[in-house]
């Protein structure tokens, strides 16, 4: 058998995580593949920040094991350049910080500082800010931008920085219906290019439209696999303790 086989982008092995006595992810593994797009759903407060965060490396396990790319994650690990994460409180700080868009997405480039900028650099800004669709927006504030501007300019900043993985914590709260739907649009293709997409969403729709598989927890793991497997209503049941019904809607994704 060929041994030379890349590793998977994520690989989580008995990983648990308390916050003091409270337990909030027990003994989950799951593992996701270099170019997938996992769904992770579960109710509020099952755990699912945390475990991305433990995915990432941002937060280390109480007990099991984690790999990014093959390597053990931890803070500041050399795969750190690889991960793009757009939290769920990037939207907020946003509307504080006094840079512009290009400066945000600029920031992808820089991973070690004192570093300058060379033509290299201003053409994966230009480039990501064309992908993502605000090239526009470049000179503008990032505080003057919408909810799902910004969420497009943090992608960017990802992309800029030749990230692998794009991590995203319920990125489209608060993002209105049609940028929302453009929104997933992107994802979705840029999934279809090769990024390997990890995803938040409370929106049980969207993830059985994009994702490829699907994780549904709360604190322990219920159901992790194809997303053509995932029987909604029974896993959510199970999951969140009381029936949920599935809500489709009608994306365009090619």
């Amino acid at each position: 058998m060929p041994t030379d086989a890349p590793a998977p982008a994520v690989e989580l092995d008995g990983v648990t995580f308390s916050y003091g006595d409270t337990p909030a992810v027990r003994d989950v593994s799951l593992t996701v593949e270099r170019g997938g797009f996992l769904g992770l759903v579960g109710p509020n407060g099952s755990g699912k920040t945390t475990l991305l965060r433990i995915m990432l490396g941002l937060l280390e396990p109480d007990e099991g094991e984690v790999c990014l790319f093959g390597e053990r994650a931890a803070s500041n690990d050399a795969n750190a350049g690889r991960v793009g994460y757009v939290s769920q409180k990037s939207s907020d700080r946003g509307g504080t910080m006094p840079v512009t868009v290009r400066e945000t997405v600029t920031m992808g480039r820089f991973s070690e500082s004192g570093r300058r900028m060379d033509d290299d650099d201003r053409h994966a800004v230009a480039d990501a800010l064309e992908r993502v669709g605000i090239a526009d927006l470049a000179e503008r504030r990032l505080s003057a931008l919408s909810g799902g501007q910004r969420q497009r300019a943090y992608i960017a900043r990802a992309l800029a920085s030749d990230a692998d993985l794009l991590a995203l914590d319920e990125p489209a709260t608060g993002v209105d219906a049609e940028s929302r739907d453009d929104f997933y649009g992107l994802l979705g293709e840029l999934n279809d290019e090769g990024m390997t997409v990890v995803l938040i969403e409370h929106d049980i729709g969207v993830v059985t439209e994009y994702a490829d598989t699907v994780a549904c927890m709360n604190v322990e793991m219920y159901h992790h696999g194809e997303t053509a497997t995932f029987d909604a209503d029974e896993v959510l049941a199970e999951a969140y303790g009381e029936t949920a019904t599935i809500l489709h809607h009608n994306h365009s994704h090619g």
